[in-house]
Parts: structure tokens; C-alpha cells; sequence
């Protein structure tokens, strides 16, 4: 598999980095006055940046949303959720979580999460210009 013509590599030691000043940012922020009552994070990216969040702030329920929608790695296609938010999660139309994901690209996916709960708090590591 070859890189596509515009990649922009990261290691795992600034990607570790990355997200804990994302979880710094968030604790220092307006959000950080809300008790998390936990952490939605977007399968399969948002694994990896949810769990260096949930140790930097101390937020032990980690619950998953399932979407696929990148093909091949290469092109983002049809958008399926996969596996939902438990309903506990959804109450209150999801305030007090923080959905967190490792990048955003288009906002479909963002999108489809911030309709099952329109009250969480969004976080990304890294976002694309568009």
C-alpha cells in the first residue's frame, strides 16, 4: 500500500504527545468546568487518543460508536454506523460526554455522532483544513 500523494506521517511519540495536549487543552478550557461522565470515542481512530485522554482527566467509562467510512484507506465512502452509543450514554442528548476522535476530516462522521447526542462535547487530535 503507497502513501497517497499529500500524506503527512506522524509517529506514535507525537501522536502520544498530541493527545495529551489535546486532554491539557481540555482541562484548561470552558469544558473543563463539566464533569465527564464519560468518553464516546469513534472506532477505530479515536481509540488510541480516548484512552491517553481518560488517564490525563481521570474519566474511567469509555464506551465506543462504530462507523466505517474510509474504503481501502484511501477515499472516505458510504458512511455505516456499526454499533451505536448504550443508551445510558444517550440520556440527556448525551451532555456530560466528551466524543473524542483521532482526526476529522469532512465532518460526515462528527456529523453522525453529534446527531445521537447534540449536548457532548466534540475533541479531535488533529483536523483537516476543509
Amino acid at each position: 500500500m503507497s502513501l497517497p500523494e499529500k500524506a503527512f506521517p506522524v509517529s506514535w511519540d507525537q501522536f502520544h504527545r498530541d493527545a495529551r495536549a489535546l486532554a491539557w487543552r481540555l482541562a484548561g478550557s470552558q469544558s473543563s468546568k463539566t464533569n465527564w461522565r464519560a468518553i464516546v470515542c469513534i472506532t477505530r481512530g479515536g481509540l488510541a487518543p480516548a484512552a491517553i485522554i481518560s488517564r490525563e482527566l481521570g474519566i474511567r467509562m469509555i464506551e465506543t460508536v462504530c462507523i466505517a467510512s474510509y474504503h481501502e484507506y484511501t477515499e472516505q465512502g458510504q458512511l455505516a454506523v456499526l454499533k451505536e452509543v448504550s443508551a445510558p450514554l444517550l440520556e440527556n442528548d448525551g451532555e456530560g460526554v466528551l466524543i473524542v476522535d483521532d482526526l476529522t476530516d469532512t465532518g460526515k462522521t462528527a456529523a453522525i455522532v453529534r446527531a445521537m447526542m447534540p449536548k457532548a462535547h466534540f475533541a479531535t487530535v488533529y483536523a483537516k483544513p476543509k
